[in-house]
């Protein structure tokens, strides 16, 4: 199975057993680099998928919450080279398909060349890239389709009708439904417009639908039902590892155990 296939398969095997996949955020080296691995498997013990932010110093998609996880993780030294190091010398694998949630600079400043093998070692099935438009994202798709790693496509409430089939079509691994506009981690109602705006995404793509921004309680995951096949939740879970709780027992009771 390449890995972008992982990614498709774990959240399908969540909605066979009638819950959303739960889709996990942390930012890599936050609260501290020495803590990274272990949360890491804890968020692994309670998700389908989890997404490692990359620290950048431009978030410019992400509220406060993120933003200041991203400034304390690079204050403490992480950098991209780092999260390929520490996930590569893992002692066990976590179950769930890792993703990088990064800007485009760090991937650039990496190099585009050395990035998807290194990425795949680390054991990354897929990249999430939100400053990077589909149609300037050939040489990175290409480059990452050499390793079988997804490019995921993100859409919002306000994409027009033949751009959201287009993005649905294109993506890989998942489709990444962004539920609002604006920036991450506003704590909101999920209103009847969303619910059909997810509906069409859903009719529209062929691969699963992963409801994120704004997810932070166990009502909000129960709404999303049958209108997504997983949940994104990624503010309210760095804000439980700040408050030092058990990532895992967090994530557990946003779908009620």
């Amino acid at each position: 199975m390449l890995p972008r296939d992982s990614i498709t398969a774990a959240i399908r095997s969540a909605s066979l057993r009638g819950k959303p996949a739960l889709v996990a955020f942390l930012t890599a080296g936050f609260p501290s680099r020495a803590r990274f691995a272990a949360d890491l498997m804890k968020v692994a013990e309670a998700s389908e998928l989890i997404e490692i932010g990359v620290p950048f110093s431009d978030p410019m998609a992400d509220g406060m919450t993120i933003q200041r996880s991203s400034r304390v993780a690079l204050a403490d030294g992480a950098t991209l080279a780092w999260i390929f190091a520490e996930l590569t010398a893992l002692w066990q694998r976590p179950r769930a398909p890792l993703l990088l949630m990064s800007y485009l600079n760090p991937l650039l400043a990496y190099g585009i060349g050395r990035l998807p093998a290194d990425a795949r070692a680390a054991g990354i099935a897929g990249l999430i890239v939100p400053d990077l438009p589909f149609e300037e994202c050939a040489d990175l798709r290409g480059a990452l389709a050499g390793e079988g790693i997804a490019l995921v496509q993100m859409v919002t409430p306000v994409t027009p009708p033949a751009r959201l089939a287009m993005l649905a079509r294109e993506s890989q691994g998942f489709v990444y439904a962004v539920t609002m506009t604006g920036t991450t981690g506003r704590d909101v109602a999920v209103p009847d417009a969303v619910l059909e705006y997810l509906d069409r995404l859903r009719a529209a793509a062929e691969l699963p639908v992963c409801a994120g921004f704004g997810i932070r309680h166990a009502a909000q995951v129960a709404r999303l039902a049958g209108h997504a096949d997983g949940v994104i939740v990624g503010s309210a879970l760095v804000e439980a590892l700040e408050r030092n709780e058990n990532p895992a027992d967090f994530l557990r009771g946003l779908r009620g155990g």
